[in-house]
């Protein structure tokens, strides 16, 4: 009814915060929360408080509410650097897209090459003024750089440092490496740092970018017409990726499509592996994928509000991509694939200088021991909000925030199996699924679908099961991997 359209609306206005420019938590005296640890929380050690940001939204469902999202209520969410002649930041799509302002989240485990790539994604940027970062800094004090140390004071040449020129735009969260429990709950805490940008973008913290990269990426979200897009993929090496000027190389991309079984934790899950690079089929637009990355993932800031990373989630690694990517397709997301690359990855497998020093980086997992067990709790957990271990009896894994940190209801986590292939009971996967995404058939046949508004896919439209077209190649056969934490 339209009394209660008015009564949601005045409901929605008032669970959004007023959107602001420029923005920073360090004004936020008093907007801060005790959280128990929770690697120590999983060993019965609750009495172990860190002081964190709070969310910028703390309820996503007040948000989603189960369903989908109007495109009205969208518009609402999204900063732009320019505020309207009465004062409005939150100027929706009315907003020009050089003005729109985008978050950059950031989780680093003592990396000395993320102050460059903070660096980086400032120096390159064609509109760095409406670019903030945030950064979760796992260090050793006295040991590990900084992420927004400059490389020099900045009284020497402070127009020349972006770390000194945008100082204001970075912001950082210092974790001592004692408590750092894995990727899941540094990007936890990186989305608690978003403040309502237009844009939210996650990335690792050894890449280099692009020049221009935000007009770019910008532009190629635009070009989905898709206000659910969430444009993500691996990324490509940062070997031979770029010329002189900064411009990029690379004709190919990878997609994501390939995934399979693996045992960890005490459990079994779909990890996905190294992924086709291509040249894109699609041409002047993202191209539909199934999967969700966690290295790059670039989409309206709605999406870190609406599927929040979850605390509970202590020593995950592997199985992270999975759950962050059927929670989005339940609340109405759609993955693409970026047309191309617009940043690179510093890997450690290659026999060049820096991929040697990249492999000496210390790693979480060297405190694995603390928090012995915790893994394996996550993992049922992890598994079964997303409805992937159903031999797993509910009662054995940890219920709190399930609600907040679950599932919407757009879709289901079956229909997203069914589609694509996927048996949660057997523990297997339809093989070759790459060959339905890589070929661009999926987005010729699932885009037809795109809702008129542009919110998103309409799987009640999609007929479709994906069957694997060529059974007796083994060229894509699973292999278990075991391991136990």
């Amino acid at each position: 009814s339209r009394g209660g359209n008015r009564v949601q609306q005045e409901a929605n206005n008032a669970i959004i915060p007023q959107a602001k420019w420029p923005v920073t938590i360090r004004d936020e005296d008093g907007y801060f929360e005790d959280i128990a640890h929770p690697g120590h929380r999983a060993k019965n050690h609750p009495d172990v408080i860190m002081t964190v940001p709070r969310f910028w939204i703390d309820d996503p469902v007040a948000i989603h509410q189960n369903k989908l999202m109007t495109r009205e209520l969208a518009m609402k969410i999204g900063s732009c650097a320019i505020a309207d002649e009465k004062g409005n930041h939150a100027r929706g799509d009315e907003c020009p897209v050089n003005e729109r302002t985008i978050y950059v989240a950031i989780a680093s485990y003592r990396d000395y090459q993320c102050r460059d790539t903070v660096d980086s994604l400032l120096s390159t940027a064609k509109y760095p003024e409406r670019i903030r970062v945030g950064v979760i800094d796992q260090i050793d004090d006295g040991e590990d750089i900084p992420c927004d140390q400059p490389a020099a004071p900045c009284s020497n040449n402070e127009e020349q440092q972006m770390l000194c020129k945008y100082k204001n735009h970075i912001d950082v969260l210092r974790v001592d490496t004692l408590l750092s429990v894995g990727p899941v709950f540094a990007r936890h805490l990186g989305h608690r740092l978003y403040r309502g940008e237009y844009y939210t973008m996650q990335i690792d913290s050894h890449v280099t970018f692009a020049r221009n990269w935000d007009v770019d990426i910008i532009d190629q979200h635009e070009a989905t017409n898709n206000e659910m897009a969430v444009l993500t993929t691996y990324l490509s090496d940062i070997q031979g990726a770029l010329d002189d000027k900064g411009d990029s190389l690379k004709e190919g991309r990878p997609i994501m499509c390939a995934s399979s079984y693996e045992v960890g934790q005490r459990s079994r899950y779909l990890r996905h592996g190294t992924q086709p690079e291509s040249t894109p089929q699609i041409t002047g637009s993202p191209q539909l994928e199934p999967f969700w990355a966690a290295g790059f993932s670039f989409s309206r800031g709605h999406f870190v509000v609406n599927v929040p990373y979850d605390l509970y989630q202590p020593l995950i690694f592997q199985g992270e991509e999975m759950s962050i990517g059927i929670r989005g397709f339940t609340i109405g997301y759609d993955f693409y694939a970026p047309w191309k690359s617009v940043c690179f990855h510093h890997y450690g497998e290659s026999d060049t200088d820096d991929a040697k020093k990249r492999n000496n980086v210390p790693k979480y997992s060297d405190h694995d021991r603390m928090y012995a067990g915790a893994g394996i709790k996550a993992m049922y957990r992890m598994l079964g909000i997303v409805h992937m271990n159903p031999e797993v009896n509910p009662k054995e894994w940890d219920h709190t925030d399930e609600i907040k940190y679950g599932l919407g209801g757009v879709r289901t986590p079956e229909r997203f199996y069914d589609i694509f292939g996927i048996d949660v009971v057997n523990k297997k996967n339809e093989g070759h699924l790459c060959r339905f995404v890589d070929t661009g058939d999926m987005h010729k046949k699932f885009t037809k679908a795109l809702r008129k508004d542009g919110m998103g896919i309409d799987y009640d439209k999609i007929d479709y099961k994906f069957i694997d077209p060529n059974p007796d190649d083994d060229d894509n056969m699973d292999e278990d991997e075991e391991e136990e934490n």
